[in-house]
């Protein structure tokens, strides 16, 4: 199933990445030079991608940390990009946002209540600010995966417009296609009717990814183009497509927006949505890693099968969640903190065990 194969996608990023070379071996995951954050179902309002790998700085992953695990929207980065090393009234010291500017007094005062910025009231009762820390420069590039494990001619046609929004616009440095490998001398997704800015990641049995093509780099820097609408009627229909123009400034925001996404949630954000409150909710480990299992169904479930209102849902007996004080709950919160210790262990700086 589509969300079992996302689930390998993420886990093989996570420890392989890049697959053009320099990726490191799984033993070597935690020592990797080029760290990545790694991601799901994160995007933009048009458009929402199926995995997300932001390669990043070491130094400025690290320096990242001392903002929190939890993501920055894009109000709040406007007030940590830019507050001032000394006190000062924020509409002196902030761009003009071109909107209101009681939403940025609002946005400081979120900022300085999750400890980002330093908050006095100066003359006049002004609401001021001060930096704690410069807001780093941790992102390097991003790059989209789109996972289709059955990469047929039906699938390659509906896939192939979003591929072409995406190369068309370059919010991402680098577009992939994963499928899964066939074995074919020649694999299947080679002649499907595919950008070939587009790469194709093959994925194995065991989890493991190989490059089937490699893809363009996209000019992430420059203008890029948005699509907004196609002519739809048929193969007949000479009509134009109407578009429009995304400024580079608009891009970077919206990487660093996509980024900042990436590293407050990250992939494992998945049993949020599910129920591993259940009796039946396990993770099944394997080579490739764990995914969560069903007992009661004996199959790998997905998200949308996973709730409580599923017939074989049972919650956890009162007893599993009683043992130790204060309580500390049951199976179902201990997967939930060993996902998030292992989503912290790949964000340095962030301890692995103190939320």
């Amino acid at each position: 199933m589509e969300f079992q194969f996302e689930l390998r996608v993420c886990q093989w990023a996570e420890r392989e990445w890049s697959p053009t070379g320099g990726g490191a071996s799984a033993g070597d995951a935690g020592h990797r030079e080029d760290p990545v954050v790694v991601a799901r179902q994160i995007g933009t309002q048009r458009r929402r991608w199926d995995t997300v790998v932001v390669e990043c700085d070491p130094d400025g992953l690290r320096q990242r940390a001392n903002f929190g695990e939890r993501e920055l929207d894009s109000d709040l980065l406007h007030v940590v990009r830019s507050a001032p090393a000394e006190w000062a009234w924020y509409r002196d010291a902030l761009p003009d946002p071109g909107y209101p500017w009681r939403y940025v007094r609002a946005a400081v005062h979120r900022a300085a209540d999750r400890g980002l910025v330093e908050r006095r009231r100066g003359t006049n009762g002004r609401v001021e600010l001060r930096r704690k820390w410069e807001y780093p420069d941790w992102v390097e590039r991003v790059v989209a995966v789109e996972n289709k494990p059955d990469l047929d001619a039906s699938a390659a046609r509906d896939l192939a417009p979003q591929l072409e929004y995406d190369v068309a616009l370059a919010l991402a440095d680098e577009v992939w296609v994963a499928t899964n490998e066939t074995g074919a001398s020649v694999e299947p997704a080679l002649l499907e009717d595919v950008p070939v800015e587009a790469g194709v990641l093959t994925v194995g049995a065991d989890g493991e990814a190989s490059v089937g093509w490699h893809p363009r780099t996209l000019a992430a820097d420059a203008p890029g183009t948005r699509i907004l609408e196609r002519p739809d009627g048929g193969g007949h229909d000479a009509s134009a497509a109407r578009f429009e123009y995304a400024d580079p400034e608009w891009k970077r925001a919206k990487r660093l927006e996509i980024a900042e996404r990436a590293y407050g949630r990250g992939w494992r954000s998945y049993v949020d949505t599910m129920r591993p409150d259940c009796r039946h909710f396990e993770l099944d480990a394997d080579e490739s890693g764990a995914l969560p299992y069903c007992a009661a169904r004996e199959c790998h479930q997905t998200a949308g099968e996973c709730a409580g209102s599923c017939p074989e849902f049972e919650p956890e007996p009162p007893v599993w969640r009683t043992k130790g004080w204060p309580i500390e709950g049951g199976p179902g919160k201990g997967i939930r903190r060993l996902l998030d210790r292992q989503r912290r262990r790949q964000r340095p700086g962030l301890s692995e065990f103190e939320s």
